[in-house]
């Protein structure tokens, strides 16, 4: 398993999340930017650090730009309206890297890869469409339009083993082609980019682009894992659904009893809140983290008295919050905080192929936390925490960001969800995705041949504030 960090530096950044199948557990990832201390801290773990380098030198260079349009037009007035949890996400950025051992394309332009995509294409009407203003109201939407995807074809002038042993965030995000959404006309803008990147050697990396606000890592995830199976000729196993996420249980009169709604909703309008008064964003530095299976079987062994059912995800994120909350001032505050992040179309009556966004901020605060020499309370407390959250917790919030709309009809202005407090996100949901034989998680599915799964795979998030994020 590898665990990737971000730390304060000189050069400007993108955090970076690092997922590697080697491993029977569960793969929990975890950034953050602090590092250093961990080499005395953490005797047991294999550290690598890769820090930013001023200069990257230019490996990545760029050959050729095309647009993928889908083999089927949509029908005409096809709209596609964002969800007021979409609209709140919209200052971000998703971007997955998928990486593989063998050369994929012959040539893309002619090769049987292009056409498959379109194919695709044509599920995914709001992936080709471009983000326009509503004429009733100004709200955003998707105008199914057909106008179709960018296509970036680059070279990198390393192998792909070579690339991964010495490659850092700010240099791998070369690997994916992005802009942010301009301020004014955005009718030409593409808010989804591939860019297929060729390695020496024959290695190929497909990097994914997207607005947040279009859809979510897993959603992400989901399009290139439909494209491989359009490759193969299979059917695709979580067709895109576009469900209404604001017909809620609570919207229809029901009551779904949970006691955290109340904090949930709290937490969401201090976060709103905050935004009002912007973090200067911090420049990082990368570093890698691997941890063997031997080592997370032995963790958790370490833990099991106080916290039994700790996953690989409650270990980790209570071993580097309590070492990171070593760094703040000694007592400078009696709580520290943990921001928590998790995906919940497993846990309410959604398609799993859910387009867009499907996730769930919630606030971890403890006492001391920096003091505890037995992190598994810690982990308990973690485990706790995302355990007790139930449907009723997911609907209230929905609600809250439908309830964000202003006079006139436009939701409020987004913010910033990554932050400000240190951020994980949990991916255990990609195991045992439903669907998926052969205990694989869900990122390693993405197979265009029978024999080139994806060797490793990459998430980023753009636009991140605050302490950190994983």
């Amino acid at each position: 398993m590898h665990l990737t960090l971000h730390m304060p530096h000189s050069a400007s950044y993108i955090p970076k999340l690092t997922i590697n199948e080697r491993t029977n557990y569960s793969p929990c990832i975890l950034d953050f930017y602090v590092l250093h201390i961990f080499y005395t801290t953490l005797p047991n773990f294999h550290v690598s650090l890769n820090m930013m380098k001023q200069n990257q030198s230019n490996r990545v260079a760029v050959r050729s730009k095309l647009t993928a349009v889908s083999s089927r037009p949509v029908n005409p007035g096809t709209i596609h309206s964002f969800t007021g949890l979409d609209h709140a996400m919209a200052l971000h950025s998703v971007h997955v890297i998928f990486y593989y051992k063998e050369k994929l394309f012959s040539s893309f332009d002619l090769d049987p890869f292009r056409v498959c995509l379109s194919e695709t294409l044509s599920l995914y009407p709001p992936v080709t469409g471009r983000i326009v203003r509503r004429e009733v109201d100004g709200e955003w939407e998707v105008k199914c339009n057909d106008a179709g995807m960018r296509v970036v074809k680059a070279t990198v002038a390393t192998t792909l083993d070579e690339w991964l042993a010495t490659v850092d965030g700010a240099e791998e995000r070369l690997l994916t082609a992005w802009d942010d959404m301009p301020h004014g006309d955005s009718s030409s803008w593409s808010p989804y980019r591939i860019q297929i990147n060729e390695f020496e050697g024959g290695g190929v990396a497909i990097g994914l682009s997207c607005s947040h606000m279009q859809a979510d890592p897993t959603c992400a995830t989901l399009l290139i894992k439909s494209w491989a199976e359009t490759h193969r000729r299979e059917p695709i196993v979580h067709q895109p659904s576009f469900d209404d996420l604001s017909n809620s249980p609570f919207t229809r009169g029901l009551n779904i009893h949970n006691t955290n709604t109340k904090s949930s909703r709290a937490y969401y309008e201090a976060k709103s809140m905050a935004a009002q008064t912007p973090l200067v964003l911090k420049k990082m530095g990368t570093a890698t983290f691997k941890f063997s299976n031997e080592v997370i079987k032995q963790s958790l062994l370490a833990i099991h008295q106080t916290c039994p059912v700790a996953t690989p995800f409650d270990l980790l994120a209570a071993l580097f919050w309590a070492r990171i909350a070593l760094l703040k001032h000694p007592k400078s505050e009696s709580n520290h905080s943990l921001s928590i992040c998790v995906d919940f179309r497993k846990k309410l009556p959604l398609s799993y192929g859910h387009y867009g966004n499907a996730l769930h901020f919630s606030l971890l605060s403890l006492p001391d936390v920096e003091e505890k020499e037995d992190f598994g309370d810690v982990a308990e407390a973690v485990h706790r925490h995302v355990s007790s959250q139930g449907e009723g917790e997911f609907w209230s919030a929905l609600d809250w960001f439908e309830s964000r709309k202003e006079e006139g009809g436009q939701f409020g202005a987004p913010f910033r969800m990554y932050g400000p407090e240190l951020t994980c996100m949990s991916m255990e949901h990609m195991v045992d995705f439903p669907g998926i034989t052969g205990n694989k998680p869900l990122m390693y599915t993405a197979v265009f041949d029978k024999e080139n799964r994806p060797v490793h795979v990459s998430y980023h998030v753009g636009n991140v504030e605050g302490e950190g994020y994983g």
